[in-house]
């Protein structure tokens, strides 16, 4: 069964995912524990599967990353680390180890059902 997103994997493991998103055509989407903050670095790579985020959908991952800011202030007290939307690559640095899988997921959706 395909994963949506991998998390917490040694680097042959997201190698072998990142091959398997480009043979079937998919998103990649990876995460990992940032050991500085204990929360999660998220990237998209839509290289594997030939999509360009379209403007609006820029912005609707950017309401999302702009609710996991506001969580991980008010829940942890301190500023998310950064992130970057682009038609093609996006990072995410500070997403919550509560919300990885639902935002992961969401993520994956979102770009899923506009491409398919």
């Amino acid at each position: 069964m395909f994963k949506k997103y991998l998390a917490d994997s040694k680097m042959f493991e997201y190698d072998k995912h990142y091959r398997e998103c480009q043979q079937q055509n998919r998103p990649f989407i990876k995460a990992k524990i940032n050991p500085v903050h204990k929360n999660y670095f998220v990237q998209i790579d839509l290289k594997t599967c030939g999509f360009e985020l379209s403007k609006q959908e820029q912005m609707q991952i950017k309401k999302l990353v702009q609710h996991e800011m506001d969580y991980v202030k008010s829940k942890h007290g301190y500023d998310f680390a950064g992130s970057s939307v682009t038609s093609e690559l996006s990072w995410f640095d500070g997403i919550s180890s509560e919300h990885v899988d639902s935002f992961c997921n969401s993520l994956y959706d979102l770009i899923q059902e506009r491409h398919n």
